[in-house]
């Protein structure tokens, strides 16, 4: 599979030397920090909806929902990108990509060009996920 030219033209758009890619404000590291917050996203729709369908009952709290996000440094080939991790209510979500605790993010860099270079589609992007990380992501991702 291959990129398709109108997208490789958006991301290189104003792009005038080897540090607009590759530097601390580049475009890896931007597209690296991106892709993370739609897959921690997409982890925490799956997670609300897997509660969504759990019978209510007297003892357990009410309904889960979005609270908000935190802010964490996450450090690797790129060097550091900081994103936005989703939180919910009752602390009950455990992020899969990056786990809770978890700073080092190696080797994401070649496995980001690896979906893009081969032009993956949305279904070919889940499929990559759960080979990589044992996670189910829905189409949002």
């Amino acid at each position: 599979m291959t990129f398709r030219p109108e997208l490789l033209d958006e991301l290189l758009n104003g792009y005038e030397n080897p540090e607009d890619l590759l530097g601390n404000g580049g475009i890896l590291k931007q597209l690296t920090a991106a892709l993370v917050e739609r897959c921690l996203n997409a982890e925490m729709k799956t997670h609300l909806e897997e509660q969504q369908a759990e019978p209510e009952s007297d003892d357990k709290p009410a309904r889960n929902r979005r609270n908000g996000h935190s802010k964490k440094t996450i450090k690797g080939e790129f060097g550091e990108a900081q994103i936005n991790v989703p939180r919910d209510r009752n602390g009950e979500f455990a992020p899969i990509i990056v786990k809770k605790g978890q700073t080092r993010f190696d080797g994401f860099d070649d496995k980001i060009l690896s979906l893009y270079a081969r032009g993956m589609s949305t279904r070919d992007i889940q499929a990559q996920l759960q080979d990589l990380y044992g996670v189910e992501v829905s189409e949002d991702v």
